[in-house]
């Protein structure tokens, strides 16, 4: 009997998990089997060699469980338990766990209720309205249905960049275990572009000669070191970047092909990118800037920015903790934030109007305000908790506290976290009100967009832009994977309209706390600066910031953007 690919494997074992959570199985155990597909998916050696070598449990997620499962995938193309579950739903229902939101127990009673077997007939019985009168599904999940469509036709290949990340990290070992040989293995792709969202995982290694191996979704380029460079840019991408990088090259008398940069025969440089940029009369582009958006022009004027680093930012300005919906108490997460090198740490726990997220009162308030004047007496000026909070934006734009307590913070995060569906005029006015609050610092994942699982509201974001840069408000870069708010494409309007940035990783966990660089990575893509960014101020300089803020909050006078030098 002929053994199944890889490909295929992973694809049973995702039909097997949302089988089981169809049932309504264990959840924990459907990410489990989700997050070994993921693994099996970006595989770069053959699966028979694995299991040939005993070695399945050395991939990321696959246990002892999970890889008895997997040989028998791979071994008879189905399991018996896979054949049991689907004589209970047809595999078109599988389809509707596209649509981002959309539980189990929903899609079960999707089929049921309606005999729902596809994303066609969804789309269909949504439009009819046929959702909204069914008790237990009703107009709120009609609505969510229509809105997301178009995302689940669209993600269908797609991953967050964390989980990317953890892929193509195990895949750069996997290919350094299997072949020896290669003395340098690069990651490439969009994922090294800084995409919000990754479609190519690819891989460059250094080896004797050039040639290029797919195996399941992962691509692996080969290239021997005289043409590493150019097989790396080539690698990388994107389209549009290397077009124009190729007419820039005709223009002056050269071929840019994907072994190397050309003047008639002869061979002008590809062991590196930056020789190849060198070669054409351009600064060096950096990976995240490379998506043919006029970066080319630029760096021929030499005009490209020096974005800003992991290493730039001194500290973080929007966390949470166990006094609303955070894991870890404020004496944990200061602690694990010192501990990776940072000078301070922002707490901005929810506000009261937060009741789902155990929003603080003003009793709480207080008491958590005590607690960080313990800790930073313990840490006698050499770490600081800053105090703040994460505000909520009222629907008529106040922020969620009377400005008596508003004041007795450090720093204010304003974000909508209701109220999603007011019309683009009221958001914007919405938000633009919340902006011209003197206490307000920083503005708070902007569009409330959910990478592959929601759009964000409507929203004039140009004219919160404006509003931020008038006031002197940061935007935040929202560095949660799911978030990454706001978009990089409107980072460059924001730079000129005058606007700083804060990078924050939104983190409910230490482990979130290294969300940090997923923030970075959008700033980085987006032609962010170190001296546009305000926790990329030392301590000492934030805090000369935030105290000139309030100072003038408190006169009632106008208040300007930082200057570039001040910032820096």
């Amino acid at each position: 009997m002929a053994k199944t690919d890889t490909r295929k494997v992973a694809s049973l074992l995702r039909e097997y998990a949302h089988r089981t959570s169809l049932r309504g199985d264990n959840p924990y155990r459907t990410k489990a089997y989700l997050r070994a597909a993921d693994s099996l998916a970006a595989l770069s050696q053959p699966l028979d060699r694995i299991i040939a070598a005993g070695a399945l449990t050395r991939i990321p997620g696959i246990g002892d469980a999970i890889a008895d499962i997997v040989r028998k995938l791979y071994e008879t193309g189905t399991h018996p338990s896979l054949e049991k579950l689907r004589e209970e739903v047809p595999a078109g229902v599988l389809e509707l766990f596209a649509i981002p939101g959309l539980r189990p127990d929903k899609i079960l009673k999707l089929h049921q209720a309606l005999g729902v077997n596809s994303l066609a007939e969804l789309e269909a019985a949504a439009k009819a309205d046929r959702i909204r009168p069914v008790k237990g599904l009703g107009a709120s999940l009609q609505t969510k249905i229509l809105q997301n469509l178009a995302i689940a036709r669209s993600s269908e290949t797609r991953l967050h960049l964390h989980k990317a990340a953890a892929l193509l990290e195990h895949a750069v070992m996997s290919v350094a275990q299997e072949h020896p040989e290669f003395s340098r293995v690069e990651i490439a792709g969009d994922f090294r572009r800084g995409c919000e969202l990754v479609s190519d995982l690819a891989l460059v290694a250094l080896g004797k000669r050039r040639t290029e191996i797919e195996q399941s979704t992962l691509r692996l380029v080969v290239a021997d070191n005289k043409h590493f460079g150019a097989s790396l840019l080539e690698a990388t991408g994107s389209a549009a970047h290397l077009e124009q990088l190729r007419m820039h090259a005709t223009e002056r008398g050269f071929a840019l092909r994907p072994d190397g940069l050309y003047r008639g025969r002869k061979l002008i440089a590809s062991a590196t990118e930056q020789e190849i940029y060198q070669a054409l009369d351009l600064q060096f582009i950096e990976p995240e800037l490379r998506e043919g958006k006029g970066e080319i022009e630029r760096a021929a004027r030499r005009q490209l920015p020096t974005l800003v680093r992991d290493e730039d930012l001194h500290g973080i300005l929007h966390s949470h903790t166990t006094a609303s919906d955070g894991t870890e108490t404020l004496e944990a997460m200061a602690e694990a934030t010192r501990k990776r090198g940072f000078e301070y740490y922002g707490v901005a726990d929810h506000s009261q109007s937060a009741h789902y997220a155990g929003g603080l009162s003003s009793h709480e308030i207080a008491e958590q305000h005590r607690e960080a004047d313990r800790l930073n007496r313990q840490y006698g000026g050499e770490f600081r908790i800053l105090k703040g909070i994460e505000a909520d934006i009222l629907a008529d734009g106040s922020l969620d506290y009377p400005e008596h307590i508003l004041k007795q913070f450090d720093f204010v995060v304003a974000s909508v976290h209701s109220r999603f569906r007011l019309s683009e005029k009221e958001q914007t006015e919405r938000i633009v009100e919340a902006i011209a609050n003197p206490l307000t610092t920083i503005i708070g994942h902007m569009t409330g967009r959910q990478l592959l699982r929601r759009p964000g509201y409507e929203l004039d974001v140009d004219k919160v832009l404006r509003a931020c840069a008038k006031h002197g408000v940061a935007v935040e870069i929202n560095a949660h994977p799911w978030r990454l708010d706001l978009d990089w494409r409107w980072h460059q309007k924001a730079l000129d309209y005058g606007c700083i940035f804060s990078i924050n990783p939104d983190a409910h966990s230490i482990r979130e706390l290294d969300h940090m660089h997923w923030g970075v990575e959008m700033a980085r893509k987006g032609g962010v600066p170190r001296t546009r960014v305000l926790n990329a101020m030392g301590l000492a300089a934030l805090l000369a910031h935030l105290s000139k803020r309030k100072c003038t909050s408190k006169t009632g006078g106008r208040r300007r953007s930082p200057t570039r030098k001040a910032v820096a």
